[in-house]
Formats: C-alpha cells, sequence, structure tokens
C-alpha cells in the first residue's frame, strides 16, 4: 500500500522562454531520473521529445515523467507557454494537485504567465513561485516580486534573497534558517556549501525574515498569539503554517535562481515536498450525473472507494494509442474492465505504464493519486471519466474553447488522401481545441485551430510524423453572425398531401442577445394553444438553423428567441410541422432583425525594445488595434493592444521586421465585435463569390 502523504502531483508552467523546461531538465538530474542533462537550446531536452519541439526550442505537448526526491515520489508535468498551446496548461492544471510558476527574473510577468496563472485560480491549484535567470543581464528579483503582487493579484511569500546578481550571482539565504547556501561550480549542482549570510545582507535579511513570519503566523491563531506575545515561532512551527496558507491559496512561497546554471534548484524541491499538497489534502473533484448536474458526491482520494479516473491527454507514438489517466479514488488493474461514462461503453484495461517522458515502465496496477499512461483503449478522448461499471459516476468534465482561424488543406496526391483521414482523426483525440470540418458543397478539408502557429505546427506534424504532404490554403477567420433589433413575427407551416398533413404556426420575438449569451430560447405559450411537447421540437428548429447566418453563411450568435403564441391542429400537427415551421420562421426574419457580422478580436500582448516603440504602435493602428496601455520593462516596453484576428495574420514576420528580430508577442481570443462596414461588405462579396463557384 503506498503512502499517499509521499506524492506530489506537479505542473511547471511559465511564460515562453522563462524556462520551464530547463527547470524540469534539472530537476530530473538532481532525482536521480536522467544522467546527462539536456538543453533546450541544443535540441536535446529530455521533455521535449518531439521533433517540432527540438527545433523550435518550445514545448509544444506537456510532458509527463516521475522521480523521487527524499522518499517522495513526484509526477512532474512539463507544459508548454506558448499561447497557442495554452489548452495543454489547462488540462494539465484540471489534474495537478500543485505547480511551479516559473518567472524570468529579466522579462519578470509576461503575458503567457498571466492566462497560466488564471488558469491555475480557476482550477483553485496550489502553487509555489521559482523567479529564474537570475545571472541574466537586467534580472532584478525584487522587481519581480513587486510585478507579482502588481500585475497578478497575488500575495508572494519571499523565502529566499539572492546573493549577488546576474554574473556575481552565486546562490541564496534561506530566510527560515537564516542561512547561506553558496554554488562554487556552474556546472556541477551539488558543488554547494551552506554557510553563514553575508555580512552585508544581515539588515536585509531581519526586514524580509520578519515579513515572512508575520504572513506565515496568520494562519494558525495559537501560533500568532504566541509571537505577539513576543515568542519566537520554531521552524517547525513557521513550515506548519506556510504549508497551510500554500494550500488554501493564501499565499505563494517565492524562490529564486538559475536553473540553467544548477544554482538553487534543490530549494525548490524542498519546497515541493514541505509545502505542496498530497493528493489527499487537495479539494477532491465533485462527481456530476450523466446529466451533467452535480450529485453531492465527490471522488476522495482513496484506493479503497470505487474507481474514479479523469483522461486528461491522448498521445499517438510509436507504439500506438497512449491515454494519459489521473486516477482519483480506487485502483486501476492490467485487464479489468472500466465503465467510460461519455460514451456508455466498458474499456478494457490493457496495459499500464508509468512514463518517463517517451520511454515508459510496465505497471500491473495503481491506484488513487497516481498519474499513469493506458495503452490501447479504443474510444477515449480527453476529458472523458473511467470509473467502475458496477458503480458509476462522472467527473467535471473539461470545456474547450472554439477555434477562432482555419485553414484549408489537400492531400498531394492519392496515398497521401487515404492516410490523411486517420493522421486527423488521431491528431484530434491529441488535441481536443484542434479541430476538423469538411466544406459539404466543395468537399475541402478545414482544419480549425487557436493560431497561426498552432495550425503550423499541425501541418507540420501531418509531414514528419505520418508522412503525408499537403497544400495549404491561405488562413480563413471564424466570423460569427448577429441580429441588432427586436423583430416580431409569425409563420405557419401548412402541407396537405393526401392522408394526414402537416400544420404548425408559431408567433415569436427575435431580438438581440447578452454578449457571449449564444442562443437562448424561451416560451411565454399560456393556454396551450402551442402544447408543450411541441416547443423542443421549436427550439431544435431554431437551432439545427443558425449554424448558416443570413448575411455570409457563418453561425449566428448571441441571438433570443420567445415563443409567445401560435396554433395548433389535432391530427395534422406533429413535432417535424413545428420543426419545420421554426426553420422557415428564422430564414423569414434574420434578414429584417438587421443582421450583423461579427469578428473575432484578439488580445494582443507585444514586447519591444524601446527605441521601436512608435513603429510598433504606428503599425497596429493600421491593423485596426487599439491600444489599451504601455509599460517599461527591464529590456523594452510592453504594449497591450486589442486587434481584429483578419488584420494579424503574418504579424510576427513584420514585427521582427520593425524591430530587428528583437520583438516578441503573443495573442489570444477575447470576443466577438461588430465589423466595420467596409470590412462587413468585403467578406460577404467573398462569401457569395464562393457560393456561386460551388454552383456552377
Amino acid at each position: 500500500m503506498t503512502d499517499l502523504s509521499k506524492y506530489r502531483n506537479i505542473g511547471i508552467f511559465a511564460h515562453v522562454d522563462a524556462g520551464k523546461t530547463t527547470t524540469s531538465e534539472r530537476i530530473l538530474k538532481l532525482t536521480g531520473k536522467i544522467h546527462k542533462t539536456g538543453e533546450v537550446h541544443d535540441g536535446a531536452a529530455t521533455t521535449d521529445f518531439m521533433e517540432q519541439e527540438q527545433e523550435r526550442g518550445i514545448t509544444i505537448q506537456s510532458a509527463a515523467t516521475s522521480c523521487f526526491w527524499k522518499d517522495y515520489r513526484m509526477n512532474i508535468i512539463d507544459t508548454p507557454g506558448h499561447v497557442d498551446f495554452t489548452i495543454e496548461v489547462y488540462r494539465s492544471l484540471k489534474v495537478l494537485d500543485g505547480g511551479i510558476g516559473v518567472f524570468c527574473g529579466s522579462g519578470g510577468v509576461e503575458p503567457q504567465s498571466e492566462t497560466n496563472w488564471r488558469y491555475a485560480n480557476e482550477s483553485e491549484v496550489s502553487r509555489i513561485i521559482f523567479v529564474n535567470k537570475l545571472d541574466r543581464t537586467g534580472a532584478d528579483f525584487y522587481k519581480v516580486v513587486q510585478q507579482i503582487i502588481d500585475v497578478l493579484g497575488a500575495t508572494p511569500l519571499v523565502m529566499v534573497l539572492p546573493i549577488g546578481i546576474e554574473d556575481n550571482f552565486v546562490g541564496a539565504v534561506d530566510l527560515l534558517t537564516r542561512k547561506a547556501w553558496i554554488w562554487n561550480d556552474a556546472n556541477d549542482p551539488l558543488n554547494y556549501e551552506i554557510t553563514e549570510p553575508p555580512a552585508d545582507m544581515a539588515d536585509q535579511i531581519e526586514e524580509w525574515r520578519e515579513k515572512l513570519v508575520e504572513t506565515a503566523v496568520e494562519q494558525d491563531d495559537d501560533i500568532m498569539e504566541k509571537y505577539l506575545e513576543g515568542e519566537e515561532p520554531s521552524i517547525e512551527e513557521l513550515k506548519a503554517c506556510i504549508r497551510k496558507g500554500t494550500i488554501n491559496l493564501s499565499f505563494f512561497p517565492t524562490y529564486c535562481g538559475s536553473a540553467f546554471k544548477n544554482k538553487c534548484v534543490q530549494m525548490v524541491l524542498d519546497a515541493v515536498v514541505d509545502y505542496l499538497p498530497d493528493p489527499t489534502e487537495v479539494k477532491p473533484q465533485p462527481e456530476v450525473d450523466l446529466e451533467g448536474n452535480e450529485t453531492g458526491g465527490m471522488a476522495i482520494v482513496d484506493p479503497d472507494k470505487p474507481l474514479r479516473a479523469l483522461a486528461f491527454k491522448i498521445m499517438d507514438d510509436r507504439f500506438g494509442a497512449l491515454t494519459f489517466i489521473r486516477i482519483y479514488s480506487g485502483k486501476m488493474e492490467k485487464g479489468t474492465t472500466v465503465l467510460n461514462t461519455f460514451t456508455g461503453k466498458t474499456e478494457r484495461i490493457g496495459r499500464i505504464v508509468e512514463m518517463h517522458a517517451d520511454e515508459r515502465i510496465e505497471l500491473e496496477s495503481a491506484q488513487a493519486g497516481d498519474i499513469i499512461a493506458a495503452i490501447g483503449m479504443k474510444n477515449v478522448q480527453t476529458g472523458h471519466t473511467l470509473c467502475d461499471q458496477n458503480d458509476p459516476a462522472t467527473l467535471e468534465p473539461m470545456v474547450f474553447p472554439d477555434p477562432v482561424i482555419s485553414i484549408a488543406i489537400a492531400p498531394k496526391d492519392k496515398a497521401a488522401s487515404e492516410k490523411l483521414g486517420i493522421a486527423l482523426g488521431k491528431m484530434i483525440k491529441e488535441d481536443p481545441s484542434f479541430r476538423i470540418e469538411t466544406d459539404e458543397d466543395s468537399g475541402e478539408t478545414l482544419m480549425k485551430g487557436m493560431g497561426e502557429l498552432h495550425l503550423d505546427i499541425k501541418v507540420d506534424i501531418l509531414k514528419r510524423t505520418h508522412g503525408i504532404e499537403v497544400e495549404v490554403g491561405s488562413p480563413q477567420v471564424a466570423y460569427r453572425e448577429t441580429v441588432t433589433k427586436r423583430i416580431e413575427d409569425s409563420y405557419t407551416h401548412k402541407k396537405q398531401s393526401g392522408g394526414s398533413g402537416q400544420y404548425g404556426k408559431i408567433d415569436y420575438i427575435i431580438e438581440p442577445g447578452e454578449a457571449g449569451s449564444g442562443f437562448v430560447f424561451e416560451s411565454t405559450v399560456t393556454g396551450g394553444n402551442v402544447p408543450k411537447e411541441f416547443w423542443p421540437a421549436i427550439e431544435g428548429g431554431f437551432k439545427k438553423s443558425m449554424d448558416r447566418g443570413v448575411l455570409a453563411g457563418y453561425p449566428c450568435l448571441d441571438f433570443k428567441v420567445n415563443l409567445f403564441d401560435g396554433a395548433f391542429h389535432a391530427v395534422d400537427s406533429s413535432a417535424i410541422a413545428f420543426e419545420i415551421a421554426a426553420m422557415a420562421a428564422y430564414r423569414q426574419t434574420m434578414p429584417k432583425a438587421g443582421p450583423q457580422l461579427m469578428e473575432p478580436i484578439m488580445k494582443v500582448d507585444v514586447f519591444t525594445p524601446e527605441d521601436h516603440v512608435g513603429d510598433v504602435i504606428g503599425d497596429l493602428n493600421r491593423r485596426r488595434g487599439m491600444i489599451k496601455s504601455q509599460e517599461a520593462a527591464a529590456t523594452g516596453v510592453r504594449i497591450k493592444a486589442e486587434a481584429p484576428l483578419s488584420e494579424m495574420f503574418g504579424y510576427i514576420g513584420s514585427l521582427r521586421t520593425m524591430t530587428s528580430g528583437r520583438g516578441q508577442f503573443s495573442m489570444e481570443f477575447l470576443n466577438y465585435a461588430p465589423c466595420p462596414k467596409n470590412v462587413a461588405e468585403e467578406v460577404i462579396e467573398e462569401a457569395k463569390k464562393r457560393e456561386e463557384e460551388k454552383n456552377k
């Protein structure tokens, strides 16, 4: 029986280039999991095992690995930092108990760190903070601590102070013990000594230690009372308070170091053991029934309870499909059968493996608290719950954002077209934010995703992993349509053809809804003019129609339909008659309700050296961007703006040209906003042309 108090399921997340993967590599080296450290810039990092990751020096897929530190077992997930792959971070956070947020000592709190921090807040994940790269020019630990307060609205609990900075960075002072950890050799993480701190830091150490103690003792009334009476709490008491505050998200223990130079990573590992929760200390996952309503039950982490497990990632590699699973309660054994509550079908557990990046170790069984991978599961997708077939329950499913950009792809030859369908099927299973649609009329295959880089990588995976060459069309924006006027209307569907006919009359109001409300249907019919059993059919008719707007054929959103009256025939009325009436009513009324084209607006975060700020702002204005703020950072300026996606294609190329290759940017979907008239006219014209081509 494994002792769950010795388990830590943790994730490492941060902005691109803050050093997440390098930190993971150092942790694996220190815990004896690997003997030679791989470097990201050499394309040799253990957890970056995809060719695309090694070439671009970024993490795309979250990789899972396990290791041991001081008898504690750590399941670590290294997540991507790039905004197009936040879905990977989001789904990893859903199954983790704790996290390490890595921030760059010179870059500070960058755009992606904000998004990831927000996700971690939503998932209520306890975190410790590691301010990395303190050996870099422009690094400033105290400035980053202040940014964490200002930008993230979080409370960092400073646990260590850096000794030296930039080239002179040698280690850190542990504020609890008042001891200095000093490294003598950048290449050997074990070559350090624990000594007395530099004399000139004495006042600073006392000042920060007092802040640390005052914040920590607030977690325990008895210890706080003693402290106010002048009694110094013991280190054990302080650690217990810090652990409690970390788990309930009151504050985040903050460390510093340089993962690349092998300094201070041990302190972070000790903090994971000391302050992050084990699987039993985390708020249990709520169980829901098959309709998605909470049952009040909880998946309590206990190997003796019925099985509850969540598939959080599907990965296809040379050995077949791997399903990554977090087990919340119960046991999972090789050869047993489990129920997938999403499909209602049972699945046999073939082989269970423990992952170390892309190596695997066979297991006979796994239990509550484990993160494992199962091989050969047929119909399981991300977010599906696997449970005991005699005691079913569903864990809260994951919600994924809709794609905002699409490209048309076509196989280059017949052999490729046969393989394409299978390859795309595997890729959809792996990444829920990636969708495929076939245009019924033109037969085009459309790939939809979260950004240009996202789709670029997908085309690359098709080519390398699956050996399929495809031709790629230009990117298409996912426009939407909505209405701007309230229209009261009526429609009667009558059809008589020998025997019983079809009859359904509806009186209804179509009006604009709240932004983000989607489609809302309500019925205020009284007196049985339209019997209740037909209401779902009427709602269904409108729902089916809303996929095609009246302006340019884009899906319609944010409108409300109120059915207030109508009529039925005792013999001729049926659900189908009312559904047809609703579909015809949609086509009749939408053109009168002031239809409007909506375009996706992106939240853009640009980093540029100071001497190029004017050019970058001018360029964003030309792209119909709205500048929201400008902040001076250590090595340049951060500009936050909102801009329409249609104007942002190829932006990275322009930005690099303007800033001599030093600019960076990230963007994520913000909302839909009305299209300016001239743009809308162009889009509608384009849609008409496409329609004419199809009809030829």
